[in-house]
Parts: structure tokens; C-alpha cells; sequence
């Protein structure tokens, strides 16, 4: 069932109001992991809550409660539920989003104000921290629906809705309360869904659309050193005590290998090698070694096989260092010792691994290695927060609708990809829900989520609307078989 004509012609002849919104939307700095900016997410929620209202969807904003965020006790930002439609005759899909962001300072190299969505009249991109994770997205949603209200059309489907305001931390509270919604039965926002749709990923590449089947997990830890009770002056005490600093970095270079190896005993061996057939699969996908250097701006890639290298990304299990606390960065050369430092890394997960299964083995690896080093102080390691990975079934009638919808929209056949990221709800409603769960991208694979200069072509928001449309008269076109 092809989308509707006019449809598609509202989506073309009301894009600048469609900018406008998301403009909206990016200039309020909805930065989970800053508690300094929880009153943001909260007015986020709010707006979003509000653009659905509008368009005749029901609502139900949910307290997720009190958490603690480095040493702070706040209230979780509300979920959103959402709900429009009960035709019994109608499938029922799921949407999911999440409208928090990563940080964002003009300071961390932006070349645009991060919060003020600025077009590039040059190059058709719209720059902003959230305008491709995942705010243009979701309000690509909220365009269908307003579409569908002015023109007076009903929806081929029913449609849900959650939306939430800590994917970037963690997802906290998300889970008790899919868990706790599907226990309702008849009374649960979830009752009667037959499969859900995420928009929260990437094209590979700037050329073709993809349709998702799989996410890895992660697992991210904090390990910390500490020993003097205060900062010391390296020409006084250098060489005379046993430095956190020095301690750290020999710990963390025992993790990762230059070539991506990793080195914890047992984490690479969970999981067998690709077969000759799986490697196929990698070598077909429209994506060369040039896509992974134009997109991290460097040629830097680990290998010029290109399987090897798709696969590293989609379905091997990969450890990143992040990051290091307590320690001197800035201008000038200050010559302190660091009383405590702690560093920051994290292993993404493919089948079998989980959390569970991986974070023994991670722990006891670095418990032995400090012991190693004979030093005298301190050690800790904990995983802040973990998820499992994901892989679906691309073959089931969802990603048959959205392939339908991508070729009509786009005129080309999506490649089907597995992701690098971490969406840890898409398993949880996988197995609280058991139904479908499709990843149907609106971005390129040169976006930048997370990074600098993040951004959405126009072609892909509008464009990515209307296949979002299309998506829905497709599933309700197709069969449940």
C-alpha cells in the first residue's frame, strides 16, 4: 500500500515548518549526563508531550523516580507513553526515541553554536547536538502524525509511543517500566502491539539507505587509582612514592592491543569466527574503506580488507579507551603528581557476550595485572551500566514493510546491516513484548552523533519523514505470517 499522494506532498510543501520544529527541539539543552542540565530534559519531555497532544495522540508522562548521578540525587526525567488508535482490525506498532543528548560545547571544537540549529544553505545540512540523535527522528514521528491531522486522513495503523530522556546514561528507569507496563495486560499502553520501530542509527554510508537487525551491547567501566592523600610536586616526591598516574596508563595498556585486539583472556575467544557465507554478507554491503576514513576525517583504518573491517564494526566485540579523571589536561606544564585518577573504557558486546558473562573476566584480569605491578596503592574497578547485544529476525514482515517503504521513497534496496551502537531497549522489548523490533534509520552514516558538527541533511529529515510515513501504509499492506 503506496503512502498517499498527498501525504507525501505535505511532507514536501511544509519542510520549513518541519525545520522550525526541530530547531525547537535542539535548542533546549536536554544533556542527560549533566545534572546540571536535568530541568532540560524535564522541559524536552514537556515540548515533546505537547507536539504529540496536538496531533490527537493520548499521553501519559511516568515518574521513573530518584537516582544518584555522580554523587547527585535527582529525579529521573519523566518517560513519555503515547497512544492513538484501537482499531482491532489495524496492526498496532511501537514507536521508541529518546530525546535526551550527549554534551555539547562551542569549546570542544564545533564550528556552530551546538544548541542553535544552523543551516548550511551551501551544503543542505542542518548542524545541532540532537538533530540526528535523536531528536530529528522522533519529531520525523511527530510530522506524520501532524501530516495525517491536517489533511484529516486516518492512519493506516495504530500507533504507541515511548520516549524517554536518559538513552545517553544508561537508560535508567526504562526497563522497570516496560517490565511493569506489559505485566497490566488489557490495561498496559503496550496491550495488542505487533511489532516496534526504532529510529535511533545510521545509513552506513551517504549513499544508501540500510535497515537494521542487530546492535551490539556494552559494558563501561571506571577503574580508579588512588594513593597520596593530597596532589604532590613531582620534583619533590617523584621517584620516591608510587605514582596513580603511572599505575593507570600500565593498566590500561594491558587491555587493548594497537590493532583493536583484546587482550582480556577469554573476552575475543566468546565468540566464533565468521564462516565464508557470514563474510559475504559483509563484503556485498555498499561500503569501502574510503567510507570509514571520509567519516572519521583521517585515514586511519585498521586493515584495507574491507569484511574485516565492516565486521569489527557490526559482530566482533571491541574495547574502547575513553577517558582519565584526576589528571592535568590544559595549558601550561604542571608538574603534579594526581592523588587519585581514574580511567574510563568500555568493551561493546556481540552474541554471546553480556555484562554478566564479560565483566568477571574483565575485573579479575586487571585485579591480577595491578598485583603484577607491586605498587602500593589502591585499586577499584566497577561497570557503571552494561547492555546486552541484539540481533533480529530480517526476514519478518516488519523489515519486508520497510524495505517496500525505502524503495519507494528512495528508489533503492536498503542494505541490511548490523550496528556498531547500543540501543539496550531494543532487546528488552524484544523479550518483554516478544515481537519485532526493526531499526528504519533516518541519517547518514556521516552525521557525527556524539561528536562535533552533528548534523541532519534536510534531504534525509524530509525525505526520512515520508519513508517513516510510507513505513506505516506498508505495514498495514502487509501480513502477520
Amino acid at each position: 500500500m503506496a503512502a498517499p499522494a498527498d501525504f507525501l506532498s505535505y511532507v514536501d510543501t511544509h519542510k520549513d515548518q518541519f525545520i522550525q520544529r526541530l530547531a525547537e527541539a535542539v535548542e533546549i539543552p536536554s544533556i542527560s549526563g549533566d545534572p546540571d542540565r536535568r530541568d532540560d530534559v524535564v522541559r524536552m519531555a514537556k515540548y515533546l508531550d505537547s507536539q504529540l497532544q496536538a496531533y490527537g495522540v493520548e499521553t501519559k508522562p511516568v515518574d521513573l523516580g530518584p537516582h544518584i548521578m555522580d554523587g547527585h540525587h535527582l529525579q529521573l526525567p519523566p518517560a513519555i507513553l503515547g497512544r492513538i488508535g484501537n482499531d482491532p482490525s489495524k496492526k498496532t506498532v511501537l514507536i521508541y526515541g529518546h530525546f535526551d543528548v550527549q554534551p555539547a560545547e562551542l569549546s570542544d571544537g564545533w564550528s556552530y553554536p551546538p544548541f542553535k540549529l544552523t543551516h548550511d544553505e551551501k551544503t543542505g545540512r542542518l548542524y545541532g547536538r540532537g538533530s540526528s540523535d535523536d531528536k530529528g527522528p522522533v519529531l520525523g514521528w511527530v510530522n506524520v502524525l501532524e501530516a495525517h491531522h491536517a489533511l484529516q486522513t486516518p492512519l493506516p495503523v495504530n500507533l504507541r509511543f515511548c520516549f524517554e530522556g536518559m538513552e545517553e546514561s544508561g537508560s535508567d528507569g526504562l526497563d522497570k517500566l516496560i517490565l511493569e507496563e506489559v505485566k497490566k495486560g488489557k490495561e498496559s499502553w503496550f496491550d495488542g502491539v505487533d511489532c516496534v520501530c526504532i529510529s535511533d542509527n545510521y545509513w552506513l554510508n551517504t549513499r544508501t539507505p540500510a535497515l537494521t537487525y542487530g546492535l551490539r551491547g556494552i559494558t563501561y567501566y571506571k577503574l580508579v587509582i588512588a594513593g597520596p592523600a593530597k596532589d604532590l610536586h613531582s620534583g619533590v616526591f617523584g621517584r620516591m612514592v608510587h605514582e596513580p598516574m603511572t599505575d593507570l596508563i600500565a593498566l590500561m595498556s594491558k587491555l587493548v592491543d594497537p590493532q583493536g585486539n583484546i587482550l582480556v583472556p577469554g573476552v575475543d575467544a566468546m565468540v566464533p569466527p565468521a564462516d565464508a557465507e557470514e563474510t559475504a554478507l559483509y563484503t556485498n554491503l555498499d561500503y569501502s574503506i574510503d567510507d570509514v576514513e571520509v567519516s572519521a576525517g583521517a585515514k586511519i583504518a585498521l586493515s584495507d580488507d574491507k569484511a574485516s573491517v565492516l565486521m569489527g564494526r557490526m559482530r566482533s566485540p571491541s574495547l574502547s579507551l575513553h577517558g582519565i579523571e584526576g589528571a592535568f589536561y590544559g595549558a601550561g606544564a604542571k608538574t603534579v603528581i594526581p592523588a587519585k585518577v581514574a580511567g574510563k573504557f568500555s568493551i561493546r558486546l556481540v552474541p554471546p557476550q553480556t555484562p554478566e558473562n564479560v565483566d568477571p573476566l574483565v575485573i579479575k584480569y586487571l585485579e591480577e595485572e595491578f598485583k603484577k605491578l607491586g605498587s602500593k596503592n589502591t585499586f577499584s574497578v566497577e561497570s557503571l551500566h552494561g547492555g546486552k547485544p541484539w540481533v533480529e529476525n530480517h526476514k519478518h514482515w516488519s523489515y519486508e514493510a520497510a524495505r517496500r517503504a525505502t524503495e519507494a521513497i528512495y528508489k533503492q534496496t536498503p542494505d541490511y546491516t548490523r550496528e556498531g551502537g547500543s540501543i539496550p531497549v531494543t532487546l528488552t522489548f524484544a523479550e518483554a513484548l516478544g515481537v519485532n523490533v526493526l531499526l528504519l534509520p533516518m541519517g547518514r552514516g556521516d552525521d557525527g552523533a556524539h561528536s562535533t558538527n552533528e548534523k541532519l541533511d534536510i534531504s534525509n529529515y524530509i525525505e526520512g519523514t515520508k519513508l517513516l510515513g510510507t513505513y506505516l501504509y506498508e505495514v498495514a499492506a502487509g501480513t502477520k505470517a
